[in-house]
C-alpha cells in the first residue's frame, strides 16, 4: 500500500489505476487490495478508475516513522474490523479478548479465513491499537504513551 501511494504521488497525486498497475508491472486486480486498504484508511479516493491522494494520505508519506503509525492507527480505528474488535475490547470487564472471544467478533463479519485474522492481529499490534499476547491467544487495550499529530507531543492512552 505504501509503494502504491509513493508512486501516486509521483504521478502528481492522480493516476488512472490501469497506468498505477502497469508502473508497478501487475495486473489491476493485484492492486486493488492496496487501493481499497489505502481508500478504507482515507489516503486516497477512487472515482471512475481514477485514484487520487487525499491530503491526509500525503501527510501520511511525508510523516517521520512514529507519524506513519499513527496515522494508520487512527484510519485502522475506521474499519469496520478495528473498530468492531475496539468496542468489544473497551466492554469487556478486563480489557482484553481471548481467542475464542476475538473469533467471535471478526467471524460474523464474514472474516473467517485464519489469514484474516492474522492480518488483523499484526495491523492492530504494528498500529499499537491493540497488543497479542501469542502465547496466551489473548488482545490486550494498549497501556502506552501515543503521540498527537497535531502538537507532536506524547499523550497518556
Amino acid at each position: 500500500m505504501i509503494g502504491l501511494l509513493v508512486l501516486l504521488k509521483g504521478h502528481r497525486g492522480q493516476e488512472d489505476l490501469a497506468r498505477l498497475a502497469d508502473d508497478l508491472d501487475l495486473e489491476i486486480d493485484e492492486i486493488l487490495p492496496a487501493v481499497e486498504f489505502a481508500e478504507a484508511l482515507g489516503f486516497l479516493t477512487l472515482s471512475d478508475g481514477r485514484a487520487t491522494i487525499t491530503e491526509t494520505g500525503q501527510k501520511f508519506l511525508s510523516g517521520s516513522i512514529t507519524d506513519k503509525r499513527v496515522y494508520l492507527r487512527e484510519g485502522l480505528k475506521t474499519v469496520p474490523v478495528f473498530a468492531q474488535i475496539l468496542r468489544a475490547l473497551e466492554n469487556s470487564a478486563n480489557k482484553t479478548l481471548m481467542g475464542e472471544e476475538l473469533g467471535a467478533v471478526i467471524f460474523p463479519l464474514s472474516l473467517s479465513s485464519e489469514d484474516v485474522m492474522q492480518n488483523v492481529i499484526h495491523w492492530g499490534r504494528y498500529t499499537e491499537l491493540f497488543y497479542y499476547d501469542a502465547d496466551e491467544n489473548v488482545l490486550k487495550l494498549p497501556r502506552t504513551r501515543s503521540r498527537n499529530l497535531s502538537t507532536g507531543r506524547n499523550v497518556g492512552v
